[in-house]
């Protein structure tokens, strides 16, 4: 297991800033934001993607995922999204992930994390049914591009999202059953909706291809919290990636302090190494 920390926590700083902080903090990877104001595709001409990769390299880190989940460069955290009515905004989000899958093959990614549908309203039978086969269309026009660069999609459920629970990602996974697609286990969003997050990982460590942490209240509301600051079972979490062999990326997620991005980074850090 390793240990990284995704640049949207940076969302003051720039892409090159916000790698050398990681860098200086101790982490062993660098999870990217495919959004302004990182590595939105259109900004990312071949000769910044170049001297990225380099960045990274020569700070001695790697490259643990490619955060796709949001597109704040034409809409929002969520829109649009890969089930809107309006099958052009559809579109455009099938485009930004072509443009980040052909980003991420030239930074050396091998995965990239994606919302999981996106916000259904209203949630009646018939609308997700809908919008599953939405999804699974607009993946659909994706994967072939994933197989041939050699990257993993990996679905990220959240809460009132329309994929929600494990069991329902990986039912959702079967369903379209591609070695390319797999799913980014955020252990708080399990714990958001009521699942024993070590618990997913023993049943459903097969389709995990990327692991996001940050820790969440008693309350169970879903905001991203430093580890070491709620009420996670951490030594249970990591027992559990022990107990499956899990030796993947382990990125902490920590998007809400954009005003202290390195110093919750550093508390992150120390806090989660000593359960490795």
């Amino acid at each position: 297991m390793k240990l990284a920390y995704s640049t949207n926590a940076y969302k003051q700083a720039t892409l090159e800033a916000a790698i050398e902080s990681i860098a200086s903090l101790g982490y062993a990877g660098v999870e990217i934001m495919a959004d302004v104001p990182h590595a939105y595709p259109p900004d990312m001409p071949p000769a910044r993607v170049s001297a990225i990769r380099k960045q990274i390299a020569a700070a001695g880190l790697a490259l643990s995922n490619i955060n796709a989940f949001t597109l704040f460069a034409n809409g929002d955290t969520y829109h649009p999204t890969w089930i809107e009515d309006d099958l052009r905004l559809v579109a455009r989000r099938i485009e930004h992930t072509k443009n980040t899958l052909r980003m991420a093959a030239e930074l050396g990614a091998k995965t990239i994390s994606l919302q999981p549908g996106g916000p259904l309203f209203p949630d009646t039978p018939e609308r997700r049914a809908q919008a599953l086969r939405r999804f699974e269309a607009g993946l659909g026009e994706l994967l072939p591009l994933a197989e041939e660069l050699g990257i993993t999609l990996t679905i990220e459920p959240e809460p009132g999202l329309l994929i929600q629970h494990s069991d329902d990602c990986a039912a959702f996974l079967q369903r379209l059953h591609h070695p390319h697609l797999k799913m980014n286990a955020d252990l708080g969003h399990f714990f958001c909706v009521g699942e024993d997050p070590a618990a997913v990982i023993r049943k459903h460590h097969a389709r995990i291809a990327h692991v996001h942490v940050e820790d969440i209240a008693a309350n169970r509301v879903h905001q991203h919290l430093i580890p070491g600051q709620g009420a996670m079972p951490w030594e249970a979490l990591f027992t559990a990636l022990r107990e499956v062999h899990y030796s993947g990326w382990i990125t902490a997620e920590l998007y809400p302090y954009v005003t202290g991005a390195e110093a919750a980074g550093r508390e992150a850090f120390a806090f989660l190494q000593r359960f490795l």
